[in-house]
């Protein structure tokens, strides 16, 4: 398989002009390997074997072409919704512009760091919310004296003491909401040069979902970019400015926010 990999913008094409370029995704395909149990005798030993070994030929593997040939350059300060139905390859382009999953051909060119939110600010079931807070912003890149100064303003903006004192409790605790939304406080907090986000503002309470938007608001007039999966039409339109839309992997639409969601609108019957 020939893997692209994700590469930084050349310095040159760093300039001052009014729309700088921070991704470029230029004829980016995307494929999965998806290994199936088989019939055949073995166990999981010999299964492993097989994969170890690459032995073509397997009828079990099966090819899954999730992105198609997708092109596009965001600039800083754009909000960019990413909309489609189930699987057609929103959160594959996501990941893989995080530098998380490698392309089968095309190149994707950032300049700056990507950060995928929930990747980032990755959480341990084990420890409390308030340690998580520590180590999410250490592994994000900032100092411990930053995550001090800015520690509870997270816990404030995540809301999960609202109703008792949870940020000392361990995150099994949590419920998937709770966890959510203080991955988006924890990633929130440092400014990005590319923030990806996944559904996070469809967690939550509309209060919640407001203060997210508010802070997105606030990340693009700090010059980075924000990309945002979700399936609620109202958060896109609340948010971005500009919307991709793909379905099975191909990109159908690329423009501004109203003129692409009523055309999937209309699409979509929704």
């Amino acid at each position: 398989m020939a893997v692209a990999e994700q590469q930084p913008l050349a310095e040159g094409t760093r300039t001052a002009q009014a729309r700088v370029p921070t991704v470029i995704v230029d004829d980016v395909h995307i494929v999965y390997k998806v290994y199936g149990a088989g019939t055949g005798k073995g166990n999981a030993a010999t299964a492993l074997a097989r994969l170890v070994l690459r032995r073509g030929g397997n009828p079990n593997v099966r090819r899954v072409h999730a992105v198609r040939g997708v092109t596009f350059t965001a600039y800083r300060g754009e909000a960019i919704g990413i909309i489609g139905s189930n699987g057609s390859g929103k959160s594959t382009l996501l990941r893989s512009i995080a530098g998380l999953l490698p392309v089968e051909s095309g190149r994707i060119y950032t300049d700056g760091q990507p950060s995928l939110l929930g990747v980032n600010a990755a959480l341990m079931n084990d420890l409390t919310g308030a340690t998580n807070v520590l180590l999410g912003g250490l592994a994000m890149g900032m100092s411990q004296e930053e995550i001090q100064q800015r520690y509870q303003g997270i816990v404030d903006f995540s809301g999960i003491n609202d109703k008792g004192d949870f940020i000392s409790l361990p995150m099994r605790t949590y419920s998937s909401g709770m966890a959510a939304r203080l991955r988006f406080s924890i990633a929130a907090a440092k400014n990005h040069d590319v923030l990806l986000i996944d559904e996070a503002l469809a967690t939550g309470d509309r209060q919640f979902q407001k203060r997210s938007e508010a802070r997105i608001r606030e990340l693009r007039k700090e010059a980075g970019t924000v990309f945002l999966v979700s399936h609620s039409n109202s958060a896109i339109r609340d948010t971005c400015d500009r919307v991709v839309w793909l379905e099975k992997g191909e990109l159908l639409m690329d423009g501004p926010t109203e003129e692409v969601l009523t055309a999937y609108e209309a699409h979509t019957g929704k």
